[in-house]
């Protein structure tokens, strides 16, 4: 088993609020957030959705790598986009939809194994079985030559 941690100090009231992020490993370490990196186009922070993000993209990519590796086919490049929408919901929000996008050179696997493969490695990445309460996860998987 392992366990992996992050904290966040907040400081301040609601919309005036600041939160600092930090990360076990210190890949984030204090990193601010706050309404307007959420809600606005404040670049100068992160926010919840673009962390989840990140590493769901981190976590599909990995899975997609160990499948393909199981299969007999070692990846040579894979990139990966994770979107995630936030909407609004009665008072609150919610995460309705993450599109995962994979872009992959595989040598040697052919285009029905390569979309066997992805689709499994989304059912089985920690992160999507974690998010299995969005209502859409989807992919698109494209293999390059």
């Amino acid at each position: 088993m392992i366990d992996k941690t992050a904290s966040v100090h907040w400081e301040g009231a609601g919309k005036k609020g600041v939160g600092r992020i930090s990360t076990q490993t210190s890949a984030l370490n204090a990193y601010p957030y706050g309404f307007a990196s959420r809600f606005e186009d404040d670049r100068r922070g992160t926010n919840p959705e673009e962390l989840l993000a990140a590493a769901h993209a981190a976590c599909f990519t990995m899975a997609f790598s160990f499948a393909c590796d199981r299969a007999g086919f070692a990846t040579s490049a894979i990139d990966t986009r994770a979107s995630v929408r936030l909407a609004a919901q009665g008072d609150g929000f919610l995460i309705d939809r993450i599109v995962l996008t994979l872009e992959a050179a595989v040598p040697g696997l052919d285009e029905a194994t390569f979309q066997k493969i992805a689709a499994g490695a989304k059912q089985q990445c920690p992160l999507s079985k974690a998010l299995a309460s969005v209502p859409e996860i989807s992919l698109t998987a494209v293999l390059k030559k």
